[in-house]
C-alpha cells in the first residue's frame, strides 16, 4: 500500500518522457495519454532528440504549456529527464524504471550506431553524450516529491541504484516486470493520484 502523496494540489497537466531511443507513441506513452484523457487533464508526450541537452531543452519549453503545476513522468532515461525538470522546476514526478547514473550507462554504448524504430533516425552515440549527460546530472534530489515505479526483473538498470537514489520516495516494486514495465496499465490509478487525480475506469 502507497503512502498519501506529499501534496494535494492537483496537477495542471502530465508531460511524459519516453527512453532513449524510444518515441512519443511508445506504448507506456500512450497509457499515460489515455489516463490523462480519462480524467480531463492535458498530456503531452514530446518526440525526444536523441541528445541528452537538446531532449531536456524541449521538454522544459513544453512544459509551459501544461499549466502552471505539471506533473513530470518519464521511463528509464526519460526518467532521468523528468527528475532533472523536477528538482529545477520544485515539480512533483514519476519515475518508471529511472535512469539512476545515465552517463555511466550511456558509457557502454559510445561508437554503437542506433536507429529509432520510432522515427527512423540514425545516430551514433559519442562522448558529447557523457558529456551532456554528466553536466546535467542533478547535484541532489528531494525524494519526496517523487513516485518511483520498479520492476524488480528489470534487465538494463538494477533498481537497488533507484533505491538508493530516490531513499525516501513513493515506491512500488512490482515482481516480475522488467525494464519496458509492461505492467504500467495496472498502475495508471496511482500515477494519477500522485498528481492529485483520480482514476475511476
Amino acid at each position: 500500500m502507497l503512502s498519501a502523496p506529499w501534496r494535494t494540489r492537483p496537477a495542471s497537466g502530465v508531460l511524459y518522457l519516453h527512453g532513449f531511443n524510444s518515441g512519443a507513441d511508445s506504448p507506456k506513452g500512450v497509457l499515460v495519454r489515455e489516463a490523462c484523457e480519462a480524467v480531463g487533464i492535458p498530456c503531452i508526450t514530446p518526440q525526444l532528440p536523441h541528445r541528452p541537452r537538446a531532449a531536456l531543452e524541449l521538454a522544459e519549453a513544453r512544459l509551459g504549456e501544461l499549466g502552471e503545476r505539471p506533473l513530470v513522468t518519464g521511463s528509464s532515461m526519460g526518467g532521468f529527464l523528468a527528475t532533472c525538470l523536477a528538482e529545477r522546476h520544485d515539480l512533483d514526478g514519476v519515475l518508471i524504471n529511472p535512469a539512476v547514473a545515465p552517463a555511466r550507462l550511456v558509457a557502454n554504448w559510445v561508437g554503437e550506431a542506433f536507429v529509432n524504430d520510432h522515427t527512423g533516425e540514425r545516430f551514433t552515440v559519442g562522448a558529447e553524450h557523457l558529456a551532456e549527460l554528466e553536466a546535467l546530472t542533478p547535484a541532489a534530489v528531494t525524494p519526496s516529491r517523487y513516485l518511483l515505479l520498479l520492476g524488480s526483473a528489470d534487465e538494463v538498470l538494477d533498481p537497488a541504484d533507484a533505491f538508493v537514489l530516490y531513499r525516501g520516495a513513493r515506491t512500488l516494486l512490482h515482481p516480475g516486470a522488467d525494464h519496458a514495465f509492461m505492467v504500467l496499465a495496472r498502475h495508471l490509478a496511482a500515477v494519477l493520484a500522485h498528481a492529485g487525480h483520480r482514476l475511476t475506469a
